[in-house]
């Protein structure tokens, strides 16, 4: 679903004459959250504009994860592979359990990963609150190692901690700012008003995450794979494949997921820092849910 843009056409935001005092305020009461919300930090320290609070995000995110799983099962599109899914579970319940570790905050999510049949895509994600899923294309068609894979579901599961999926939510619901002003009056009664977060987690599916989420997400993924026990330097191979297999074309994941040129070289630059992070044992893995 695409953001109507029209909203913000510039030919209807010139004209103030006329303007209600009403109006006005809540125009004035938009900016001004704007203003407030953009002193939220990230993990990294980084600012981020947050109008949706994280906590909106992941009740968002469940309900659009229960009825993606809905569909896919009817679908007949969730993957029954038992071997498949003990792997997915070993591996990324150990990512999850320096999760855990190193953000105690995210132990309460429910931590899950469906896994969809689908051999052609070359693809995973995560949602708010820890709510994955993982294309079996993505193991299949790129051979990944268990080392891999595990940098993958930390970039993955970095995308939430980081509340990157709040942040879209955020941009989307800016976008949709006559929407906000429609609920000027404080009726909670207007459906307008009503459906504005859900109308932004809606889109907020739709878009990528920035170049800047990505690079951090890029960073901590990393981190979390180490602290899990597994190679820093699987994060820089893990490229090298998702960019040789898109030569001929480009994988899903890529074209979701904006990569700069010097991407891998970044990541190449962290192994030897990130490398001091492993732990003398891997954690157990933190449980959590197969959908399959």
């Amino acid at each position: 679903m695409k953001p109507d843009l029209n909203s913000l056409h510039p030919d209807r935001c010139r004209p103030l004459r006329g303007l209600n005092p009403l109006s006005c305020r809540s125009w004035l009461l938009v900016a001004l959250l704007a203003f407030v919300t953009a002193c939220v930090t990230s993990p990294t320290g980084r600012r981020q504009l947050m109008i949706v609070s994280p906590e909106v995000a992941i009740a968002e995110s469940a309900n659009a994860y229960v009825q993606t799983v809905r569909e896919l099962d009817n679908d007949d599109e969730l993957l029954d592979d038992p071997e498949l899914a003990r792997r997915v579970e070993e591996i990324t319940g150990r990512v999850v359990a320096s999760a855990v570790q190193r953000y105690p905050h995210t132990a309460d999510w429910q931590w899950s990963v469906a896994l969809i049949d689908d051999p052609e895509t070359v693809n995973a994600w995560c949602m708010a609150g820890g709510r994955m899923a993982v294309y079996s294309g993505l193991i299949e068609r790129l051979a990944l190692t268990d080392d891999e894979f595990a940098h993958v579901m930390g970039h993955e599961a970095s995308h939430a901690i980081a509340n990157h999926t709040a942040e879209r939510m955020s941009l989307a619901l800016l976008t949709q700012l006559g929407i906000a002003v429609a609920a000027r009056d404080g009726d909670e009664n207007n459906p307008a008003a009503l459906s504005a977060a859900a109308l932004a987690a809606q889109v907020a599916i739709t878009l990528p995450n920035s170049r800047t989420a990505e690079s951090e997400a890029d960073r901590m993924g990393m981190e979390l794979a180490v602290r899990a026990g597994y190679d820093p330097a699987a994060a820089v191979s893990v490229w090298s494949k998702m960019e040789a297999l898109g030569e001929s074309r480009p994988p899903q994941f890529l074209s979701s997921h904006p990569s700069p040129d010097d991407r891998r070289a970044q990541l190449a630059a962290l192994v030897e820092q990130m490398g001091s992070l492993a732990p003398s044992s891997p954690p157990q893995p933190y449980p959590i849910d197969i959908v399959n």
